[in-house]
């Protein structure tokens, strides 16, 4: 009898220890390992398979713009747009310049409820825009500092060589790398300061009332639906102030939305 009970719990134990094992297995699995499944699962039609894998490198603290490209596509897939067009916007930052984040961001917001008219920009403000996502803040920053050290050698060559032929082509080659790397630097800053505050946000719920102040029993200004992008302007409690495209501002409770 005493044996039985032994190997009882010998078998018990060798159970749990495998089950730990195998656990720990799936928790440490490599972000190249859930990467091949992600595709995989993707190719074959799993979607939701294919998110969580994806999902699942992103707990990892890991980032791309691929990373998330992909994961906006696997749950467009599933018709879930509030997911489809955050995991776009955050591609979107990394990479303002990719056409294919941008173009499948444009067509999942055509699918939206909410058809909002954009207020009209100044036609600069959009110009210097649409120069500035050319490239993403990595690489505007490169460029700052190529033509900062363009700028160095030109003023070198400006102070050390004798001949004014030369004199002159360094100092206009200086002139113009001082005025590139000002334009550039200051693209990079805006850049990196939209990547880091990142004050944008996506409705996540069907429906959800924003409200004149942050309380539920406040007036219902109006109503948003799932996949709407809104710009977060204010804090309170549970309470997000946001503002939407046309202008027009309110109050919606955190739970609603998830940021950028």
């Amino acid at each position: 009898m005493r044996y039985n009970i032994v190997a009882f719990f010998i078998l018990i134990i060798t159970v749990l220890s495998a089950w730990i094992a195998s656990a720990e297995g799936v928790a440490t699995k490599s972000a190249d390992d859930l990467w091949g499944e992600a595709e995989g699962a993707y190719r074959e039609g799993n979607f939701a398979e294919a998110a969580a894998a994806y999902e699942a490198i992103i707990a990892q603290g890991k980032e791309s713009a691929e990373l998330y490209y992909n994961l906006g596509n696997a749950y467009f897939k599933q018709n879930n747009l509030g997911r489809s067009i955050l995991f776009y916007n955050r591609a979107l930052l990394l990479t303002p310049s990719d056409e294919d984040v941008r173009h499948n961001l444009m067509y999942a917001r055509t699918k939206t409820k909410d058809n909002i008219q954009q207020l009209p920009e100044f036609f600069f403000v959009r110009w210097i825009k649409s120069i500035r996502d050319w490239m993403s803040s990595d690489g505007w920053a490169m460029w700052s500092l190529l033509s900062f050290v363009v700028a160095v050698a030109a003023l070198l060559v400006y102070l050390l060589i004798r001949r004014v032929a030369w004199r002159k082509v360094g100092f206009y080659l200086m002139s113009l790398s001082a005025l590139i790397f000002i334009i550039t630097t200051l693209f990079a800053s805006s850049s990196r300061k939209i990547l880091v505050e990142r004050d944008g946000a996506v409705v996540m719920s069907s429906a959800v009332s924003v409200k004149s102040s942050p309380d539920k029993n406040a007036t219902e200004l109006f109503v948003l639906h799932e996949g709407t992008e809104l710009k977060l302007s204010g804090e309170d409690g549970t309470w997000r102030e946001v503002q939407i495209a046309d202008g027009r501002t309110g109050w919606i409770e955190q739970m609603h939305i998830e940021e950028i």
